[in-house]
């Protein structure tokens, strides 16, 4: 392809139009998407972790001394 095919970031491949211009979310939507991930990660563990030490109170409380 030469630099004379790309036009504000278009091309034309295939005979398709395609868009290769970065992305227009600001920094700061960025930065709230990633916090808004990290905390529903968080979140995730966080029941993850509970069930498994359910599970594990079960299979304790089954234990024959």
């Amino acid at each position: 392809m030469n630099n004379n095919d790309f036009i504000n970031g278009l091309y034309v491949k295939d005979g398709r139009l395609i868009n290769a211009r970065p992305d227009s979310e600001s920094g700061i939507a960025k930065a709230g998407a990633i916090k808004a991930a990290m905390k529903n990660t968080r979140k995730v563990n966080q029941i993850a972790e509970g069930m498994e030490l359910a599970d594990n109170k079960k299979n304790f409380r089954q234990l024959k001394f």
